[in-house]
């Protein structure tokens, strides 16, 4: 499950004079409604981006995927300067030009790391064909005999290739040609090294689990035992006996993996176990080598995640130092950029919210403090890098408004902060490899992705790189409603943040109906000043039938401090709950609006939001559809459920309160049950044991499952047929 302070916000959209309407009608009687068709046959509202761009290491140029190859481009002329390499030119030996999907250069980028054949696993894990063509020998290594393989990274120094097969972590050899296997007692379900488990790629968001020492002489590594992890079955189906898929997934209050974390050192192969303390039921988020070859740094955090040591592993001898310890009253976030070791500096800085907002902080590493860097009541939403040579951190920032994203630089000593990005909206930066260029790919609500080409210091503009002008044009003949945000206050006098869609020839005096959509799990963010693709253009064609579209993101969510988000611990749900029940109220004050026609929809934690709302709302809600939903937080897994609602031994009222499968006979409105049959995440078995419940309950209600989909219920044409499904529902219950 993604799986981060009340402002004013600025209304986007006037009301048209009621002597416009009918030249709003005629307007918009010339312009196309978007279709289903539009959204997921034919694909006519995609965006471009730029195909698989990378900064090389004179930042002064940049490489793109082309057809058949890899180009560089000059900053300076802002033409192509050489084909870096043609594809056919290469004795691709297992796999073929068309099947190559991406490319990663080594440190001096004498060689070139091609991967094909990707297959997904889970979220963020996949295994694919790799191969490593050298530039300089003109030589082509397949690695592991054309094998699918995962997570393969470079050496630092380019002479070597880490990657996991078989749950063991292997070292490929480019000088030699040659592969050793570090690890030999990989075992599905059982052993794993080098790559996570299922709950630590979901949870804590990465797959690769070792790290490359500066100097490429050693490998960190993860080793995770999920021997007495408990199974879960998924059935596949296709065939005239069913096969099972089984993997180890440890739901809350159950048993984890027991985690090591080793070093191995390359020249004498000796093999070093990390001293992580006499705890094993614990976690460790993240690993990375410090500015010393001989230091490794490991968080690591207790089961209820509200404490977080940073230790310092000597990898000599194994042993560990305390660095640094943060404790919270609730629960702790992780991220890749929560922790950035300097080069030239003894330093590490530290992402916290420790005052109430996550800020920057700069710490020696003997643990003790420096200073604040950046301060104030907004979130640092991200560290993109820090640019040492000129004493600037560049980081992302909801400063101008929780709404936005916008880059910042500053000093060290927390001072020079600066403003970079101008544009309305939110930013998606790409920094240049020594901080002289970024690229920009920012959108609003209403406006597609522009990705321009920046320079660094001031933000100023050099070259567009895309415009998406073509999805403009056609959206300039699409019949579209405009987006407006808005805020209101619950009845505790909180101001709560939201964006409604009206249709495009909206007549104030008439009553519409009102479809909301709501995620609302911990730190996430519905509404926000960016493009929606194709759930906003989804929305667009119901506001063409006559439906009023609105998300508000409650309590719990993120962008807005951490009392704000963290106010629904232990309790999940209740809080988040009312402000939904809150916004329904308050559109029903709205002269526009049917009272008694206001619907819910929302995926995962979406999908157990709505189903909340459908039962312990007290009828407010005509219609609700619940795609993947959680039913019972006891079936969901260790790492998420247990930071937000403690273990279920600890905490039983804050599992069972507020978990719909307990209120299926408080089942009002129409109700559409969605899933996958093979949802590795959401399993199926919440919404089994929910329509057990709701039989028992002499509850009626739709349900729709797709076989063999995961919890993106992608591929095919199942994303057309659930959308066609859900349109329909609307159109006959709301």
């Amino acid at each position: 499950m993604i799986k981060l302070i009340s402002t004013l916000i600025v209304i986007l959209a006037l009301y048209l004079p009621a002597f416009g309407q009918k030249e709003i009608k005629e307007e918009n009687r010339k312009k196309t409604p978007v279709t289903l068709e539009d959204l997921w046959l034919k694909g006519t509202f995609m965006p471009q981006f730029p195909n698989e761009f990378r900064w090389m290491k004179d930042d002064h140029y940049y490489s793109v995927m082309e057809e058949g190859g890899i180009a560089r481009y000059s900053i300076k002329n802002e033409q192509k300067v050489e084909d870096l390499v043609k594809l056919s030119a290469i004795p691709l030996k297992g796999m073929e030009v068309q099947e190559i999907e991406s490319y990663e250069f080594n440190e001096d980028e004498t060689k070139i790391l091609l991967t094909a054949k990707s297959e997904s696993i889970y979220r963020h894990s996949s295994k694919e064909v790799c191969a490593v063509w050298d530039r300089d020998k003109k030589k082509f290594h397949l690695l592991q005999e054309g094998k699918k393989i995962s997570n393969a990274t470079f050496s630092p120094n380019g002479t070597k290739v880490a990657y996991v097969f078989e749950n063991n972590l292997y070292l490929y050899d480019l000088n030699l040609s040659e592969s050793i296997a570090i690890t030999t007692d990989g075992k599905n379900n059982a052993i794993i090294n080098g790559a996570t488990d299922w709950v630590y790629e979901e949870e804590f968001s990465f797959k690769t689990a070792f790290d490359w020492s500066p100097k490429s002489d050693r490998i960190a590594f993860y080793r995770f035992d999920e021997s007495d992890v408990k199974e879960f079955s998924m059935e596949m189906y296709g065939s005239l006996y069913p096969t099972q898929y089984t993997f180890k997934y440890p739901k809350a209050g159950e048993k984890n993996a027991l985690v090591d974390i080793y070093l191995y050192d390359i020249p004498s192969k000796k093999l070093i176990q990390a001293d992580l303390g006499a705890v094993k039921d614990q976690y460790i988020p993240r690993i990375k080598w410090t500015q010393n070859n001989d230091i490794l740094a490991v968080m690591k955090m207790n089961r209820l995640q509200n404490q977080l040591d940073i230790i310092q592993i000597n990898a000599e001898t194994g042993k560990s130092t305390v660095m640094l310890t943060e404790k919270s009253n609730t629960y702790i976030d992780v991220s890749d950029d929560k922790w950035i070791f300097l080069k030239n500096h003894p330093d590490m800085l530290w992402l916290s919210e420790q005052n109430g907002f996550n800020h920057i902080y700069r710490y020696a590493m003997d643990g003790k403090l420096i200073n604040q860097i950046t301060t104030g009541l907004f979130e640092v939403s991200s560290v993109l890098g820090v640019d040492e040579a000129n004493d600037r951190i560049y980081y992302l920032s909801t400063e101008i408004s929780p709404l936005e994203r916008h880059l910042y630089h500053i000093g060290l000593d927390g001072k020079g902060k600066t403003r970079i990005t101008k544009a309305t909206g939110t930013h998606d930066i790409t920094l240049s490899s020594a901080y002289t260029y970024f690229v920009d790919s920012y959108s609003t609500m209403e406006i597609p992705g522009t990705t321009d080409l920046c320079e660094a210091k001031d933000g100023k503009v050099m070259k567009n790189l895309i415009n998406n002008e073509a999805l403009r044009k056609k959206l300039a003949t699409t019949e579209l409603g405009k987006p407006e945000f808005f805020t209101f206050k619950n009845d505790e006098n909180i101001t709560l943040n939201g964006w409604m869609i009206k249709p495009a020839d909206f007549q104030k005096n008439k009553k519409y109906p009102v479809l909301m959509y709501v995620y609302g799990g911990p730190g996430s963010q519905t509404v926000q000043n960016q493009w929606g693709y194709s759930n906003y253009l989804w929305y667009q064609l119901l506001a063409s039938k006559g439906y009023i579209v609105v998300s508000v993101d409650g309590r719990g969510t993120g962008a807005r401090g951490a009392d704000f988000k963290k106010c629904t611990y232990a309790d999940m749900g209740k809080i988040e709950l009312h402000d939904q029940v809150e916004t329904a109220k308050y559109l029903q004050t709205l002269s526009y609006v049917d009272k008694n026609r206001i619907g819910i929809w929302g995926w995962s934690f979406g999908g157990y939001m709505t189903s909340l709302c459908l039962t312990k709302g007290n009828g407010i809600f005509k219609a609700g559809i619940a795609v993947a939903p959680v039913t019972n937080w006891r079936f969901y897994d260790t790492i998420y459920t247990e930071r937000y609602l403690k273990t279920p031994q600890e905490n039983a009222a804050g599992y069972d309160e507020n978990s719909p499968i307990n209120y299926a006979k408080d089942l009002k409105g129409n109700y559409l049950l969605v899933h996958g049959s093979a949802d590795d995440n959401v399993h199926l078995q919440n919404s089994m044991e929910w329509i057990t419940a709701l039989v028992k309950s002499g509850k009626q209600f739709e349900m729709m499952v797709y076989p063999n989909k995961n919890h993106s219920i992608g591929g095919g044409a199942a994303r057309y047929h659930l959308y066609s499904k859900m349109t329909d529902f609307i159109l006959k219950n709301l």
